[in-house]
């Protein structure tokens, strides 16, 4: 690979043990992010089949190889989950079609994970979990998951965490007793918010579950999407982190990131997951998913099926052929007129600030 250079890469981890449950996979393959970034001069960013390893000129003037990724991750593995495995396998695959392969086995099980908290509401439980897995990069930043409001990297949701929670007791993903309801509608908890101000050092003190405008959840650089608000059009647009074009916020998805994502509160923006989106609690606060005035294409075609329901639980069948993408436009005033054309319920919304 030449400096600079871009590869493909595959991690598959096969595993084995008496005590083991397939409720554990996704904590395992969670854990591949923190444990590559042990390895000194190597940084590992996102998640899931959107994820980034970058390697410093350093790194590979010590020696390092590939295989050394595998080395750390079976080692580790063993050495921090011995209790639930007998055995670790890590295969590199660094061929493209095998990647692809790979890729379109485990969407489907991603798939299969979300939805297991599908029919769940934030008012089924008690208790929430925290996530402070990436407080490597983002030391203020305490993630709060609960049904409805999935881990912003996508990675995690309310049952995962309770898995995590099972396997290590002692982890990142503590229970949080939600306590008194101090907002129903901005999703706000007294038990919640002790909680994240002792993890995040003083640093954090509250935020809201459903709200990007009134002090948004903090955020992390391995958020899936970053929602921004959008004031001439009434609405939010969101975009995802395969997608490097312009957005109509005038920031790419990394401009974004690198704004907003070391862990601070910041009103107008906010990071989620893809499948929060059209959970029942996203953004609702604002005036929910028929905020929703733009996002790329293929953010679209990849949840078309899941805005369509929404869309139809929220009495906008045709919600999606309402949202606008890049080939409307990327600025706020290509984008208006479309909006306009088809009637997008965000234009007769209250206003979004004020």
């Amino acid at each position: 690979v030449k400096e600079g250079g871009v590869l493909p890469l595959g991690i598959y981890v096969e595993v084995a043990g008496r005590k083991f449950q397939t409720d554990f996979e996704p904590i395992i393959e969670r854990q591949i992010h923190h444990l590559i970034n042990y390895i000194q001069g190597v940084m590992h960013i996102g998640q899931r089949d959107i994820a980034w390893i970058r390697v410093s000129k350093a790194a590979i003037e010590k020696g390092f190889t590939l295989k050394d990724i595998g080395v750390v991750l079976h080692a580790k593995f063993h050495q921090d989950f011995g209790n639930i495995l007998d055995k670790v396998q890590v295969t590199l695959i660094t061929d493209k079609k095998k990647c692809d392969e790979l890729t379109k086995r485990a969407r489907a099980e991603y798939k299969t994970r979300d939805e297991r908290v599908e029919k769940m509401t934030d008012e089924d439980v008690e208790t929430y979990y925290s996530c402070t897995l990436c407080q490597s990069f983002a030391p203020t930043h305490v993630c709060t998951v609960s049904p409805e409001r999935t881990g912003l990297c996508g990675a995690y949701n309310w049952m995962d965490c309770k898995a995590s929670f099972e396997i290590n007791p002692t982890g990142p993903n503590q229970p949080i007793e939600k306590g008194e309801c101090l907002d129903a509608k901005l999703g706000q908890w007294k038990g919640v918010n002790d909680f994240i101000k002792k993890a995040s050092r003083g640093a954090i003190d509250h935020y809201n579950f459903y709200s990007m405008v009134v002090d948004p959840m903090t955020t992390c650089g391995c958020c899936e999407c970053i929602a921004a608000m959008l004031p001439a059009c009434n609405g939010v647009m969101t975009v995802h982190r395969d997608y490097t074009g312009e957005t109509p916020c005038g920031m790419k998805f990394t401009t974004l990131a690198g704004v907003m994502g070391g862990g601070q509160s910041s009103p107008g923006f906010v990071g989620h997951s893809k499948f929060n989106i059209t959970q029942g609690k996203f953004i609702v606060g604002d005036g929910g998913l028929l905020r929703m005035v733009w996002m790329p294409k293929s953010l679209k075609d990849e949840i078309k099926e899941r805005i369509e329901k929404r869309g139809a639980e929220l009495g906008y069948p045709n919600l999606i052929d309402m949202i606008a993408d890049e080939t409307v436009g990327i600025t706020e005033e290509e984008i208006l007129p479309f909006l306009q054309e088809k009637g997008h319920p965000a234009l007769s919304m209250d206003p979004l600030v004020g």
